[in-house]
Parts: C-alpha cells; sequence; structure tokens
C-alpha cells in the first residue's frame, strides 16, 4: 500500500501541473471503487481552478475552492500525469482533464483507492476528522507519543502504524523506523520509555524524509506522477530482506507476523 512518502511524493509531482489549471472535464470510466466515486463529481469540479494540492495523512486533497477533492491510493493505485491523448488501460478508471492539455489520471488495478467530494472543510469529513499528527510536523513529539503509549499492551509497531496515534507510518516505514530507533518491534509500547520515545521519533521522521527524498518505495504497483518507480527500497535496512545480513551488524535479518503482516528485524540491533 502506498504509505505517507508515497503520497508526498504523489503530491509535490502533481502540485505544478494542478494548481492553477481549470478542470475542463471528469471521465469516470469505473466508479466501483473501495466507495463509488460521486455521480455528481463532474458537475461540482467542472469548470473550477485548481487551488492547492495537499496531503493529509495519505489522503491527497485537491482544493477546488468550493469543495475538495479527497484521493486514496488504496493497495496498489497510483496518480499519473499524462497527455490528453494518452490511451487508456484496463484500470485508468478516472481522468482529471485540465486546461494545459494534460490529465492527472487514477489507476487502480484492486479498487481499494477513493475519490471522493467534500463540500467546504475536508478536514471535517469522517474519514479525516479523527486522524492524529502528522509524523513530520511539531505536534508530534516524544510527549506526545509516551503519552499515547501508557498502559498499552500492543506491541510497539502496531501502535505507531495506528493513524489515531500518528497519521501515515505504514507497515515500511514502521519496521525501518524502528530498526533505525533500536527497538525490537515486539516490545509492549506501555514499556517504551520517554528516552525511546524520544528516539523513535526522530527515527520516524529520518526514515520518512530519507523515503521522500528517493520517491519512495515501489515493491510492486507504485508509481510517481510522471510513470517513475520509487527507489527508497534499495536502501532499506531490514524491511524485504529476511535472511540477508544486517547492513550495521552482519546479523541475519529475521522475519515475524503481526497482526498478518510481515515484520522484519536484526535481532542484536534492536532490543526488546
Amino acid at each position: 500500500m502506498p504509505e505517507l512518502p508515497e503520497v508526498e511524493t504523489t503530491r509535490r509531482g502533481l502540485a505544478p501541473h494542478m494548481q492553477g489549471q481549470r478542470i475542463e472535464a471528469v471521465i469516470v470510466r469505473n466508479r466501483a471503487l473501495r466507495w463509488p466515486i460521486p455521480r455528481d463529481l463532474a458537475k461540482q469540479v467542472c469548470g473550477r481552478t485548481v487551488r492547492a494540492v495537499e496531503r493529509r495523512g495519505k489522503y491527497l486533497l485537491i482544493d477546488c475552492g468550493a469543495g475538495w477533492m479527497i484521493l486514496h491510493l488504496g493497495m496498489s493505485g497510483s496518480l499519473r500525469v499524462v497527455p490528453k491523448k494518452t490511451p487508456a488501460g484496463k484500470h485508468d478508471h478516472v481522468d482529471l482533464v485540465l486546461g494545459s492539455g494534460m490529465v492527472a489520471r487514477l489507476t487502480d488495478p484492486r479498487r481499494f483507492g477513493a475519490l471522493l467530494w467534500q463540500a467546504g472543510d475536508p478536514l471535517l469529513h469522517p474519514l479525516l476528522a479523527q486522524l492524529a499528527p502528522e509524523p513530520l510536523g511539531a505536534e508530534f513529539d516524544a510527549a506526545w507519543l509516551h503519552a499515547r503509549t501508557r498502559g498499552r499492551r500492543a506491541a510497539i509497531k502496531a501502535v505507531v502504524m495506528d493513524s489515531h496515534v500518528v497519521v501515515g507510518v505504514g507497515n515500511i516505514y514502521a519496521s525501518e523506523a524502528l530498526f533505525r530507533a533500536g527497538i525490537h518491534p515486539s516490545l509492549a509500547a506501555g514499556r517504551v520509555s520517554l528516552l525511546r520515545c524520544h528516539k523513535l521519533v526522530a527515527a520516524i521522521r529520518e526514515t520518512l524524509a530519507a523515503a521522500i527524498e528517493a520517491g519512495g518505495s515501489t515493491l510492486r504497483d507504485y508509481v510517481g506522477t510522471e510513470g517513475n518507480p520509487g527507489y527508497f527500497q534499495h536502501t532499506h535496512f531490514v524491511y524485504g530482506r529476511q535472511g540477508e545480513p544486517c547492513r550495521v551488524c552482519g546479523t541475519t535479518i529475521k522475519a515475524l507476523r503481526q497482526a498478518q503482516r510481515s515484520t522484519f528485524f536484526c535481532p542484536v540491533c534492536q532490543r526488546r
């Protein structure tokens, strides 16, 4: 699933193409995404000028003045900018036709993504209203994380993936950040000290910033707005590296299952 770095990379790629552009048409080939695309979407957005392209957690927010389009890339989605005459493929479900002659094209093979409309403030939408702080923002700090882990028996990896604790830290980057912080992914969240919360917050920020710089991670389907893959997977410390030597100490990277998700860790560098 595209995580925060992939969504932020997409946002940065979209913004120069969309901001200030008039939406000339909306072409919907398949409404049956995770939630049905609103039937009046074209009526709401056609003729409007895009004011901004923003992000909240893993959601893209497109400001159309009177309201916002809210997009989620789901498990396998991407939003690419292509010339208007580019033929649509089997999984190209929506085109936003821009005045420039370019098209923002939503591709989603598994159809777990979403394209919704919110009149007024997008942060009041039920999908966004209860989200925790952004991991790269000032509100997310060691004190916040420490307070929200007290008494928690759940594994620390599961807690940092909880969007009510911090947004956008999915499976890949949770594993990578815990390695950088030297924390075993199975450690009960309530046992993580304030000092280690400082290390983990810093590690989350460092990991996400490095991933954004590399254009995200491409494991299967993800590509950016120009159709290019991300490259952060080539520098993963642990994710997807089971059986390979740790880049720091040389110990064999191990894997375990947590909540039906694969977790990767170094048994020497990461302590309980």
